[in-house]
């Protein structure tokens, strides 16, 4: 069974999935700018835990993304080692079949951006604002 489609898709979305782990370092690395140059500015705590929470939310939200495409990889994989099954791409409509409502998203979000890898960092930051500025 021919399975160049699916190793085609495979490769997109490996290289995808990765463009995705440099983004959310970059989040990371704002997040932690921001509360850097936070005393700087006179910035309250208030102010800083509240753009530090959107940029953890960001990164909940390119989680889910991330997480949706390496779904998507595992289903290719399983496929290739059963002997190529279709070899069409799949991942929107399979998105399509996943919806949930805006109830469902933002859970979907907000457990991503519950992971600890994700929280980390988040976490400490805020702490760390508001021992730094402390307003």
């Amino acid at each position: 069974m021919d399975t160049t489609g699916l190793q085609g898709e495979w490769h997109t979305l490996q290289n995808n999935c990765e463009q995705y782990e440099r983004h959310a370092l970059t989040i990371k690395l704002a997040a932690v700018a921001l509360t850097v140059v936070a005393p700087a500015f006179a910035w309250t705590w208030l102010a800083t835990g509240a753009l530090l929470l959107v940029l953890w939310l960001q990164e909940g939200i390119l989680r889910t993304s991330q997480a949706r495409l390496a779904d998507r990889l595992l289903r290719i994989e399983r496929q290739v080692a059963d002997g190529g099954g279709n070899a069409a791409p799949h991942l929107y409509i399979e998105w399509e079949s996943g919806r949930r409502g805006v109830i469902g998203l933002l859970a979907e979000y907000a457990a991503h951006a519950a992971r600890p890898t994700v929280a980390y960092p988040y976490v400490v930051l805020i702490v760390l604002s508001g021992v730094v500025v402390g307003r």
